[in-house]
Order: structure tokens, then C-alpha cells, then sequence
């Protein structure tokens, strides 16, 4: 689904990516762990074309996807989410993901007041709503949702998109046990059906979730492979596990 080669992105005398190869098979979650400034949030923004690679290619389902816009990735089937999360505060839970359905649609938003009580709009909103867990939840302004509901509205909204893949940069950032638990089970129902770029911290949910990791230290990988032969990398609880291994 996705190959990665020679990724390289530098910030001045920074080089915050150097030379980064990886692939990703259809269906398969991809975990991406490393300590913080490793590059992480770089890579994920180079693959989602908000950040314009210096050098290295990206292939998305056989195309070179390299030289286009955010935008164009995201109808070819990319969605991501951030780890600030970037809702519509002042909009219902509900109206948040049917302007997602609206956007993959290609609709005008100058008509976003009609669209409203448009159902082509707001049924399929509502059913992605409940899949994530919120389907109680629809009618509420998004400012007022708990921050792990935002996260879960976040996700809804990528969902909605109808992402082949989905780049989830750390989704579980600041979560309670709880809203923790009901992220992981919620990922894990997406396992299989989507293909999945994990950048998380939380190292219970990513040897829970992955089907492979990557160790990215300093803008390099230095291990790719499955959880259990991680867990066991020397080199990998050197450079970062540590004693959560």
C-alpha cells in the first residue's frame, strides 16, 4: 500500500529525516515508536503532504505520490490525524463529521447551512459517529466534548473520508486509562479493514495494535519488525524502551 524510499528532510542545519525507507501492506498496522525529536510527526507530515520532502520518493498503492498537495493525497484515499487535535469547536459532533462526508463528497461549502439537514450528509455522519463511540454524543457541541471525545471525533472525521490509509499521529496523547482503552478497542476494530500508520507513545497500545514497528532514532530507522522481536532488540532498548521492555 504504501513504499517509503530515502525519505529525507532537513531544517536548516537539522536533518529531521535522513534517508528513511519502510513499506506498509494492505491491512497491516504499522507502529512507529521513537523518543521525542526522533522525526516522527516530520514523517507523518511528509506523507500526508503538508511537508514537501527534500529528497526520497513515496508510493502510494503503485503511484508516486511524492509531489502532490495534501489535499490530492487525501482523495486518493490518505487521512490523518494530528497530535494537537483540529476539530470545528463551535460545531455539533455531528456536524463536524458531515462536513468531512461534504468534503469527500467534492460539495460546495457555501451551502453548509442547507447541507445541514441534507441526509446524504448527516446519515452517514451519524453512522461513522456511532462506530466510534459517539453515538450519543451527536448533538453536542464539539467544544464541550471531553478531550478524548475529541479524539474520537477526530478519527470519526478521518473515517469519513474513506481513507484507504490512515496516519494517526499519536492518538492517544494526553488520554486517561479510560479514554485510552476505548481508543485502542476503537483502532483495533479498524484493524484489517484500513491500512494504518501508528505514531503513538503509549507503548501498551502499540504492542497491543501492531502488526509491525519501526524504531525511528534521530531521523533514522533503526529496527523494523514484529512487536516480540522488538521487545527483545538490544539495540531498540538502548535507544529507547529502556525499561518499559
Amino acid at each position: 500500500m504504501l513504499d517509503v524510499k530515502g525519505l529525507t528532510k532537513n531544517f536548516g542545519a537539522l536533518r529531521a529525516c535522513d534517508g528513511i525507507d519502510f513499506d506498509v501492506g494492505e491491512g497491516e498496522t504499522l507502529a512507529i515508536i521513537g523518543p521525542n525529536g526522533a522525526g516522527k510527526t516530520t514523517l507523518i507530515s511528509q506523507l500526508a503532504g503538508n511537508l514537501r520532502p527534500d529528497a526520497g520518493a513515496i508510493r502510494f498503492a503503485g503511484e508516486d505520490i511524492t509531489g502532490l498537495s495534501a489535499p490530492k493525497r487525501s482523495r486518493k484515499g490518505l487521512a490523518r490525524s494530528f497530535q494537537i487535535t483540529s476539530i470545528f469547536p463551535e460545531f455539533t459532533a455531528l456536524e463536524n463529521v458531515a462536513l468531512a462526508v461534504q468534503a469527500r463528497a467534492g460539495h460546495s461549502f457555501r451551502f453548509w447551512r442547507a447541507a445541514r439537514g441534507d441526509p446524504s450528509l448527516t446519515q452517514p455522519a451519524r453512522k461513522i459517529l456511532e462506530e466510534v463511540g459517539l453515538h450519543g454524543r451527536i448533538d453536542i457541541i464539539a467544544s464541550t466534548l471531553s478531550h478524548g471525545e475529541h479524539r474520537q471525533l477526530e478519527v470519526a472525521m478521518a473515517l469519513a473520508t474513506q481513507p484507504r490509509l490512515l496516519l494517526l499521529d499519536e492518538p492517544m496523547a494526553g488520554m486517561g486509562i479510560e479514554e485510552s482503552e476505548r481508543m485502542i478497542a476503537l483502532l483495533a476494530s479498524l484493524k484489517g479493514r484500513l491500512t494504518i500508520i501508528l505514531v503513538e507513545h503509549d507503548m501498551d497500545a502499540v504492542f497491543r495494535l501492531a502488526d509491525r514497528i519501526s524504531v525511528l532514532v534521530y531521523g533514522r530507522i533503526i529496527a523494523t519488525d514484529t512487536p516480540e522481536k522488538i521487545k527483545l532488540n538490544e539495540e531498540v532498548r538502548r535507544a529507547y524502551l529502556g525499561e518499559e521492555a
